[in-house]
């Protein structure tokens, strides 16, 4: 299994926003990828994150490269992964 992939859901586990998921939009390169919420489900709106700030999970959802929010939102509804998306965990020491 690719841990950091397009559509691989994280989480945040550094800065103020640890503890929240997030899914991977875009590969910038091996240090950076694109990553968003998005913010009106899970409060990251659409930025840079460096990779050891995030924990991959199992959760997979089927978004093409550079999705937009919306797109990210609408392939979440269809997994049902809305809830999964909403809880907060307690953020995993790298």
């Amino acid at each position: 299994m690719p841990a950091i992939e397009v559509g691989r859901i994280c989480v945040k586990n550094a800065g103020r926003l640890a503890g929240r998921k997030c899914v991977i939009v875009d590969l910038i390169d091996e240090n950076f990828v694109l990553v968003t919420g998005p913010k009106d489900i899970t409060g990251i709106k659409r930025k840079r994150s460096n990779v050891k700030h995030l924990v991959p999970t199992q959760e997979k959802i089927e978004i093409p490269r550079g999705a937009s929010d919306e797109q990210v939102k609408e392939a979440l509804e269809r997994e049902g992964k809305l809830d999964f998306m909403k809880e907060k965990v307690a953020p995993i020491p790298p």
